[in-house]
């Protein structure tokens, strides 16, 4: 490490006997408020990818992300109806399909 470099706070690893309500307080002491929507959603949606189904235990909860339907990532409403969580895998392939369908479609 370099002088004057900071080192990452990640959140610490979530202890086996801890419940899903301890592991989210230790996520809402580590979030900025522009990502507390995360927390909602994994309480609301639960530890499962929307897409494949895959499900995440405490351990590999950070492979789970938090995808906007509607594409705006604004707008968090707190019923959750806005959420939808992805496995990384998942949500890196909702985001390219656009990409996708735009090189395929564009004029020659």
């Amino acid at each position: 490490m370099t002088r004057g470099r900071h080192k990452p706070r990640w959140p610490k690893k979530a202890a086996k006997s801890q419940t899903v309500e301890e592991f989210l307080v230790g996520l809402r002491q580590n979030m900025s408020p522009a990502n507390a929507y995360r927390e909602g959603s994994l309480k609301i949606h639960g530890l499962i990818c929307a897409k494949c189904g895959r499900e995440f235990d405490l351990k590999t909860s950070h492979l789970l992300t938090v995808h906007h339907k509607d594409g705006n990532s604004r707008n968090n409403p707190p019923d959750g109806s806005n959420w939808e969580n992805l496995c990384v895998y998942c949500h890196e392939d909702e985001h390219s399909r656009g990409l996708l369908g735009d090189y395929l479609n564009k004029p020659k």
